[in-house]
């Protein structure tokens, strides 16, 4: 059992009696992090002890007065389904819940805490944020990258902020957690809480972040699309390359959302193209041969071991992977040619046109209830906490937990096999990277 910190940070002990009536209170309830029950039983025969996670929720005491509290919101990184929503439940929650008096909308993420880029905040009200959540992409705008700490607390200090959500994944929540050390270090009262914003679905401990479902359901149309042109032409092939930077959830839940699709490539699990027992081109050729057309799905991040040249970094600090759909679509040319072998390719890119979307259905749900439990967890003094999900329940996280490593596909799990039952990627053995 490996050796994590569950231990939430506080500011202090909370005195304040909470504004909130007609409300369900947790006491220090924990949800358990193991889902094996026998893993669980050896842990306590262990140790003594279980690993678990604080419940989120509104508590009796907390820690900011409301009467003295101002508030902050940014959204930093790429686009996401439910940005909007988040937004207006925090500010919301804020306002009509706990009455706090001024709450900040920061524009442009960590840059808006820089004046040197001359982002004036903006108020946020109930009718500032009445009907945003139905539209896509944020109306406070985003940016990567880091800014100065001591620039940004500076910033905090000017504006008495002592209640500051960031919206975003983990490039956006390293630097929250890199903040809140300096605002610790200079002895401040400041709550810094993230709400978990990543497209891929790839924060560790976290079993769900907002914006996945709706993008797994926007991908149906074009994955419908793609099998349409396929059948509609002589051996025609579908390709479709989504988003997956190094987890492949996308593609594996779109594939199974919409099973028109034959053939699954994610970062987890490396492919060959030409050699090997069963190599990519050889089984397509296979399948066209049977049926005539195919749909392939490709996650951004899979084989970038094609590329031989030197990957760059983006500005939050992640690498800029090349683009393996263009990349499969040429070489898939080619491999046409060489083989005398007729296809005709269809290529799809949904990328920009699934992440600005508004979310969708309980999706949308999901980041109200987020976006509830972040305002609970700063005003209760909780600060560096993320608020996940876990076991049915929302949880605070530690941010230095949620961002230690990214989670990922484990394709001895029941997910991959489920993904291998329903296209032609079942029996290729071949794993190896040419």
């Amino acid at each position: 059992m490996d050796n994590y910190d569950f231990s939430v940070s506080n500011l202090g002990q909370p005195v304040v009696d909470s504004p909130l009536h007609d409300v369900t209170f947790i006491d220090d309830e924990l949800v358990v992090y193991e889902k094996d029950p026998k893993k669980i039983i050896e842990e306590y025969n262990e140790n003594g002890t279980i690993s678990a996670f604080s419940k989120a929720g509104p508590v009796k005491k907390i820690f900011h007065d409301p009467k003295w509290t101002k508030a902050a919101i940014l959204t930093a990184g790429g686009l996401c389904p439910g940005l909007n929503d988040v937004i207006k439940g925090l500010t919301i929650t804020l306002k009509v819940d706990y009455k706090v008096p001024i709450v900040y909308g920061i524009r442009y993420g960590y840059r808006g805490l820089n004046p040197e880029y001359g982002h004036e905040p903006i108020i946020l009200d109930e009718n500032t944020v009445d009907d945003i959540h139905e539209f896509g992409g944020t109306i406070l705008g985003s940016s990567r990258g880091r800014q100065s700490e001591e620039i940004m607390l500076e910033t905090l200090k000017r504006m008495n902020i002592n209640v500051l959500f960031c919206i975003g994944g983990d490039g956006t929540l390293r630097c929250a957690h890199d903040l809140h050390k300096f605002v610790k270090k200079k002895g401040l009262n400041i709550s810094i809480v993230g709400i978990p914003k990543t497209i891929d679905n790839d924060i560790c401990f976290i079993d769900r972040t907002f914006g996945f479902e709706t993008a797994v359901y926007a991908t149906n149309s074009v994955i419908t699309a793609a099998h349409n042109e396929a059948k509609g032409a002589y051996n025609g092939v579908g390709l479709i390359h989504v988003m997956g930077r190094d987890s492949g959830f996308i593609a594996a839940y779109a594939t199974l959302a919409n099973t028109h699709v034959n053939y699954c490539l994610v970062p987890e699990e490396d492919f060959s193209l030409y050699d090997g027992e069963r190599p990519l081109f050889k089984c397509l050729q296979e399948r066209l041969i049977k049926r005539k057309h195919a749909v392939i799905i490709v996650a951004e991040g899979a084989g970038q071991y094609f590329f031989k040249d030197e990957h760059k970094l983006d500005k939050s600090g992640n690498k800029l992977h090349k683009n393996i759909g263009l990349f499969l679509k040429n070489e898939l040319k080619k491999w046409s040619a060489e083989e005398n072998f007729e296809i005709n390719i269809k290529y799809f890119d949904p990328t920009y046109n699934i992440r600005s979307v508004p979310a969708h259905g309980t999706d949308a749900v999901f980041c109200q209830m987020l976006a509830q439990n972040a305002v609970h967890a700063a005003m209760a003094g909780y600060t560096d906490v993320v608020i996940g999900h876990w076991n049915d329940s929302f949880t605070n996280v530690p941010i230095p937990l949620a961002v230690h490593s990214r989670k990922k596909i484990d394709i001895n799990e029941p997910l991959w096999n489920s993904i291998k039952a329903v296209t032609w990627l079942k029996n290729r053995a071949s794993k190896s990277k040419n």
